[in-house]
């Protein structure tokens, strides 16, 4: 299986892919977002700012939009699961995301910002946190997406009083606001889990 990590000038890509490769993938690097679609699974890494990663992402927007919709497996760290909501309080006000899952990116109501370290999970019912559940994983962020329709939620973390999707899924579209390359083993069970599901 090949996984595909488009690469938007964000950092940690070395980390990330290292960790998608021992969950059992090929990686490729690729930082044209229209060549990006054309893989197995896609992954949207997750450090960087909302702005400058959708001004990166712009000219392959539209065909990336295409691919999630015809069930391209895609795995959104981070940044990358807020790229698929609709736009984001952080970076150019016009800047926009993917809008494969309708809502906006706030800045955490939150006393402490950013979140950095590990927080607790309170998961819902989906089949990928059956394969690998998760109580703790780690965090290094300064927002958070809210979606327009809880539905798509399908874990929650709370950081001080704000209570904030840990994990969204539409389809074979799964976003995740911790860092599963940073999580330990329970974070290579969950990316190994994903991959799996993304094979059958």
């Amino acid at each position: 299986m090949r996984a595909t990590i488009f690469d938007y000038g964000a950092g940690n890509i070395h980390s990330l892919a290292k960790a998608i490769e021992a969950a059992g993938a090929t990686v490729v690097v690729e930082p044209d977002p229209r060549r990006a679609v054309n893989t197995d699974v896609l992954v949207l890494p997750g450090v960087g700012a909302f702005g400058a990663a959708a001004e990166r992402l712009a000219p392959g927007r539209d065909a990336m939009r295409d691919a999630l919709a015809n069930g391209l497996p895609c795995l959104g760290i981070c940044l990358g699961m807020q790229l698929f909501l609709d736009g984001s309080e952080e970076g150019a006000p016009n800047a926009g995301g993917l809008g494969v899952i309708p809502g906006q990116v706030t800045r955490l109501r939150a006393r402490h910002v950013p979140q950095i370290g590990w927080n607790s999970i309170d998961q819902g019912v989906d089949p990928l946190l059956e394969d690998a559940p998760l109580a703790y994983a780690y965090y290094a962020n300064s927002y958070v997406c809210r979606p327009a329709d809880d539905s798509v939620v399908r874990a929650w973390s709370t950081h001080d009083d704000d209570r904030f999707a840990a994990v969204v899924r539409k389809g074979n579209t799964v976003g995740v606001q911790f860092h599963p390359e940073k999580s330990s083993a329970p974070g290579l069970r969950f990316l190994r889990a994903f991959l799996a599901g993304a094979a059958r």
